[in-house]
């Protein structure tokens, strides 16, 4: 079977087959003179799949008392958790067949039926190998808010401190980002555009009361979005670019790396769920029903990035799905260059039906 780099998307499966410098027809999505991969002639996508593959178990292969919650499919764990795949499932997991012609033959049951990651029930092995330990995020949680709150024996802070290096970045010198502030129709001078003084910092999803930190977006419509800007407001705008080089760590790809770009590619995929709720509660905003404490288990994380020596943390705006935020634990870092003041004209709203009574 020949497919090419279009029927994936992943990143490191596209440049396998990309460097190997071999161009043609596809024969899955028909893309013509595109880079090709032949599962008849070639190995190299049988060697890095062989990884991912081995991580999981057929059902009849696991544990009696294994979780039910752990087991899956081969087919959700390509297309919908690690998002390989351009093309549809059933040509994605034809061409993974054709690749393993073999081993499908042999075993059957790891292309078709349930699967799992072996270790999942094993207390030892979650200890050591777990974001969480043995337990859950909702553990986490509550243990933050109303046992301990500084000192937590749930979070694996070694395993934390490795996936922080994984997801780590820089942003250039000379950066733009905006933050933006309600104001009346004068505006608020540049100066006076950054973080709050000390005495007046509330809560925050990366700070907690009391310690400044500067919230910037990659776009102003993304600050509009987070600032809740209403109609006929008027709102001063301030644009901030980075001083230096800033290391960050980057939460909007915790839980997005390539499978076949970890080093220990089963630590990584028992802890996707664990990132990806951090990833998303970073991101969460507050309802008004909400108090102070539900920041504090984002708050812990967030702490922790900064006694590693990061100077920032970016994360998904979830009220704006092109844009994302910034948050900097040294306002120095940056630069208000200008400010400006804008009128909000009108608001447009998009919205479902969830229940009819």
């Amino acid at each position: 079977m020949i497919c090419c780099e279009e029927c994936f998307k992943d990143i490191e499966i596209k440049d396998i087959i990309i460097n190997a410098k071999i161009k043609g027809e596809c024969g899955i999505c028909y893309n013509e003179n595109v880079y090709i991969y032949d599962t008849e002639k070639q190995n190299e996508l049988k060697e890095s799949f062989n990884i991912l593959l081995d991580i999981y178990t057929p059902i009849n292969s696991l544990p009696d008392d294994f979780p039910h919650q752990f087991l899956t499919t081969l087919e959700y764990e390509l297309f919908s958790n690690w998002m390989i795949f351009n093309i549809n499932n059933d040509q994605g997991l034809s061409l993974v067949k054709e690749i393993f012609k073999d081993k499908y033959k042999k075993v059957p049951e790891l292309f078709e039926g349930y699967i799992g990651i072996f270790n999942l029930n094993d207390p030892t092995y979650l200890k050591k190998n777990s974001l969480l330990n043995i337990y859950n995020w909702d553990d986490f949680v509550e243990e933050i808010k109303t046992e301990n709150r500084f000192h937590t024996k749930i979070m694996n802070v070694n395993l934390l401190d490795n996936f922080c290096k994984h997801t780590s970045r820089i942003l250039d010198k000379d950066s733009i980002y905006y933050r933006t502030r309600f104001s009346d129709e004068e505006g608020i001078d540049k100066s006076d555009m950054y973080a709050p003084p000390v005495h007046k910092v509330k809560n925050g999803r990366a700070n907690p009361i009391g310690i400044p930190c500067l919230y910037l977006s990659n776009n102003i419509h993304t600050t509009l979005f987070e600032l809740r800007a209403g109609t006929h407001d008027y709102l001063t705008v301030g644009t901030f670019q980075a001083k230096e080089k800033i290391n960050i760590v980057d939460f909007t790809i915790l839980d997005q790396t390539s499978p076949f770009m970890v080093e220990d590619l089963k630590i990584y995929a028992t802890n996707k769920n664990h990132l990806k709720q951090i990833s998303v509660e970073i991101a969460r905003p507050l309802r008004s029903t909400e108090s102070d404490l539900d920041y504090l288990p984002v708050q812990y994380v967030v702490e922790f990035v900064k006694s590693r020596g990061y100077q920032g943390v970016q994360y998904k705006s979830t009220v704006n799905k092109s844009g994302y935020n910034l948050a900097i634990f040294n306002e120095n870092l940056f630069n208000c260059i200008e400010a400006k003041v804008y009128i909000i004209k009108d608001i447009n709203y998009n919205y479902n039906n969830i229940i009819t009574n």
